[in-house]
Parts: structure tokens; C-alpha cells; sequence
């Protein structure tokens, strides 16, 4: 049976979620996650609770064992992680993934593997990646093992928005960098809810930065919801995060 439309904005929705790596254990317990319109939404807590778990369900890499992912009101349960990449859902995992081998332009025209035959296209995608990053355009023949770890996340940003998603799955965006770098990352995520029409579900430890750029935001707990609101709800962060 199909489900029904969203009313509410969500692009995105992981409902009443059961997941684990292995089927009588169970790391999410029942998780409700709304990913809305070109907003970012955080999905905050500890090391371990199943933040990177949700996101590897959501992208096909993982089959719950209960529960739903809908993508624009319709289950992809069934739908293969090749072709929800076609439907507009895109990941970015923690690890860095670029070709540290290969140009900077060489990574971002991986990205356009959907359209390849059309040479045309591909080349107008990564024009609009230079225009959205200018310093990979000055960098588009260096070799992108060479750049700073804060210029190789922009061209794993840069690669997965040669598909054109509509959702983007982001985890732990910063992890390794330095506090400058990591408010470089932040300040590029936040850009591409306006300028690309994105809508973005984040999850991530570093909390007060999040929280700077969110718009709603899930706290987790052993695999369950424990709060969620506005991000502005969340400036009591001793409330939200360390109190039972």
C-alpha cells in the first residue's frame, strides 16, 4: 500500500526505524527522524547512540528490521542505494572519500556518473561547482591529495552535487578538521539550503556548532528519540544533552 503524501514539509522521513547490524540486535529502537524542505536538520547526541546508523539506513546501507523510509511521501524500502541516488538522496560519509590521486576535477566529474553520455551537462554541473567553491576553480588541475583537509571536504560537497539531489545525508562533516576549518564546512552546508534548494539532515557530535546552523534538531538516545524542537529551543544545552 502506498503511503500517503507529506503534509508537513518533509522531504525526508525515517518512521518508527528498527535497524542494527544484526537482526536480533537492534541499534535504533523506533526512531522518527523528519528531514523538511531546505531546512538542516540535526540529528544530535553521544558517541554509539545511532546517529551514523540512521544515515546508513536512510541511503539503502543498511535494511531495517521494522519501520519505513519515505523519500517525498513514497517508501524506498524496497529501492536499491544505486537508485536512490537517481531520486535525489545523496551521502556524505564521515570518512573523507575524494581520490587523493586524481585532479580536483577529475573527483568532481565522478560525480556526474548519472548523466555521463552528456558531455554538455557534465561540464555545466562542474562550471556551477566552481561557481559555488571559486578556490577548486583555481585548484581544478592540482591534485587533490595536495589541498587542505577543509578544501577536500568542498570536493566531496562539490562531486555529490554534480547528481543534483534533493536530500543530502551528511555525517559527522568535520571530523578531523581544525575549529577553522570545521567553521568553513558549517558555513558551506548552511549556504546550500538557499543557494542550491537543498534540504539537509546532519548528523553530528560537535553540538554547538550544529546547533549554529540547524533549524530543527533530533536528540538521541540508545537508538530512541529522546528530545526534539526548534534549534532555538536547544540554547540550554546543559538541559538538552547531559540531563536524563
Amino acid at each position: 500500500m502506498a503511503s500517503p503524501p507529506p503534509t508537513d514539509g518533509a522531504v525526508l522521513e525515517l518512521r518508527d526505524l528498527y535497524v542494527g547490524y544484526y537482526r536480533d540486535l537492534n541499534i535504533l529502537q523506533g526512531l522518527n527522524v523528519k528531514a523538511r524542505r531546505n531546512r538542516i536538520t540535526a540529528v544530535l547526541g553521544a558517541n554509539g547512540v545511532g546517529k551514523s546508523t540512521a544515515l546508513r539506513a536512510a541511503f539503502g546501507f543498511l535494511r531495517p528490521n521494522a519501520g519505513d523510509v519515505l523519500l517525498e511521501g513514497a517508501s524506498i524500502l524496497p529501492v536499491p542505494t544505486y537508485e536512490r541516488i537517481r531520486k535525489g538522496l545523496a551521502y556524505i560519509p564521515q570518512q573523507p572519500g575524494v581520490f587523493k590521486d586524481m585532479t580536483v576535477e577529475e573527483n568532481l566529474e565522478l560525480g556526474g556518473w548519472t548523466f555521463r553520455r552528456d558531455r554538455r551537462q557534465v561540464r555545466e554541473k562542474m562550471e556551477a561547482n566552481y561557481e559555488r567553491f571559486p578556490v577548486l576553480g583555481d585548484k581544478r588541475r592540482q591534485v587533490t591529495g595536495e589541498l587542505s583537509g577543509g578544501q577536500q571536504r568542498m570536493v566531496e560537497i562539490g562531486r555529490t552535487l554534480m547528481a543534483e539531489p534533493k536530500v543530502l545525508l551528511v555525517d559527522e562533516p568535520t571530523a578531523g578538521l581544525s575549529k577553522m576549518l570545521s567553521e568553513e564546512v558549517y558555513g558551506m552546508l548552511a549556504a546550500l539550503t538557499t543557494r542550491d534548494d537543498l534540504t539537509i539532515l546532519l548528523v553530528d557530535q560537535e553540538i554547538r556548532q550544529a546547533l549554529k546552523i540547524a533549524d530543527y534538531v533530533y536528540v538521541l538516545e540508545l537508538g530512541r528519540n529522546k528530545f526534539e524542537g526548534e534549534a532555538s529551543e536547544f540554547e540550554d544545552l546543559e538541559k538538552a544533552f547531559w540531563v536524563a
